[in-house]
């Protein structure tokens, strides 16, 4: 399917394993996509793995919490392609800790990448959207901004706080025929997730266990979930918070 073709997506933390995926399937669907991400090395490695498949991509490395840096980020894609089609604000940092054990630096950094990024995005590109006509934001949220999960008190907050931004921004922006979608994940196979893993002594294995599936989530699922929401396969769906979790519940 080319269901992108001719449109141009920005995907934040797309040097990751799930903003990688995104970044992959919407250019293997025809999008142009600016891989955006802090590790302009790892931006770069993403774009080039694109072109090399025969997909269009560029790298443009940011630090998304700057309010600046946002700015400057849509300015320079719409310079260049004169259109924003799709914004996936996938962005996202995990501070771990309950709330005595916390930095203050831990809860203000996770509120500037998980949410601020969105607000300084989502303003800078909107009234591109709205002026052409329409467009598609495809936030990732979580699981366990909708069920917390213990001793994660500022991913579990910043994650329900974007979940309530999708919800809002989704009533005040779909009269302008712009949709505003949340994909909620569970666990899913990713660097983070291994580190995460390998520093609670535990395995893959073990995760997999928990999961009625009978396994963790790929972030190849989580790509097309997200194409979905962001495609004209789904001119309906507004405001929704979409759970993928192979129906695990939050341990």
């Amino acid at each position: 399917m080319k269901r992108f073709e001719g449109k141009v997506a920005i995907v934040t933390g797309g040097g990751g394993g799930i903003g990688s995926a995104i970044c992959r399937r919407l250019a293997d669907e025809g999008a142009h996509v600016v891989v955006t991400d802090m590790d302009a090395a790892a931006a770069k490695e993403v774009a080039e793995g694109i072109r090399a498949s025969g997909g269009t991509a560029e790298p443009l490395a940011a630090d998304i919490s700057s309010g600046a840096a946002c700015a400057a980020l849509v300015a320079a894609t719409l310079e260049r392609h004169g259109r924003i089609d799709v914004l996936a604000n996938n962005a996202g940092i995990n501070r771990r800790g309950d709330l005595l054990s916390l930095t203050e630096e831990d809860w203000r950094t996770s509120f500037a990448v998980n949410l601020d990024a969105m607000f300084h995005l989502c303003r800078a590109v909107l009234p591109h959207m709205v002026e052409a006509g329409g467009g598609a934001i495809v936030n990732t949220a979580s699981q366990w901004g909708l069920y917390p999960a213990p001793n994660h008190i500022a991913y579990n907050t910043t994650k329900a706080a974007v979940a309530a931004f999708t919800q809002n921004l989704a009533r005040d922006y779909a009269p302008n025929n712009v949709r505003v979608n949340a994909v909620c994940p569970g666990e899913i196979h990713t660097p983070m997730l291994e580190a995460g893993v390998k520093r609670a002594g535990k395995t893959i294995a073990d995760l997999d266990r928990l999961v009625p599936l009978g396994r963790i989530g790929k972030p190849d699922e989580v790509a097309a979930l997200v194409a979905f929401l962001a495609s004209d396969e789904a001119p309906f769906i507004c405001g929704s918070l979409v759970e993928i979790t192979g129906a695990q519940a939050v341990a």
